[in-house]
């Protein structure tokens, strides 16, 4: 298993701005078991991290002659554009960690069920013991009138020509 600090992928990728004339920055990215890192030019600002737990899927890969467009959606709804050079494949990297890291919390999500008990599933054999013992020989009654069938679900009734 991978630890979430090991670099699977690190190279420059290019975002593209949320201001008004949408200009592309470029970034250099560090690509992680559980998130996206993206370092500015500037040596002071701080990186924006793109979590995986919060990411939904890369979506939208369109190939031009000189790069790879692809958005980020997250679980918020918000799309976030990148390009980058078409032989860098930095969207097919992504998407792979994304989809590791989603699997590995699907099993983690399915064993923390596996091992909890469920509440009911405690109650169940107290009660499964009751009904199994073997109840008191009772005096034997008259002969009464037949009952009717205890089961409540309807019988299916023959079709008249």
């Amino acid at each position: 298993m991978k630890s979430p600090d090991e670099v699977l992928r690190e190279g420059e990728l290019e975002k593209r701005s949320d201001s008004l004339f949408q200009l592309w920055k470029k970034k250099r990215g560090v690509l992680t078991s559980d998130r996206l890192s993206l370092f500015p030019a500037s040596p002071r600002a701080r990186p924006k991290e793109l979590r995986f737990h919060s990411l939904l899927k890369v979506d939208c890969v369109e190939r031009t002659g000189k790069y790879v467009y692809f958005t980020i959606v997250t679980t918020e709804r918000k799309e976030i554009d990148f390009r980058c050079a078409g032989e860098s494949c930095w969207n097919a990297a992504i998407a792979l960690a994304l989809i590791d890291f989603q699997n590995r919390r699907a099993l983690q999500g399915f064993r923390s069920r596996q091992e909890r008990p469920a509440p009911a599933a405690l109650a169940a054999p107290a009660e499964a013991a009751e009904a199994a013992a073997p109840s008191e020989p009772s005096a034997p009654s008259a002969p009464s009138e037949p009952s009717e069938p205890s089961d409540p679900s309807p019988q299916p009734q023959p079709r008249t020509p």
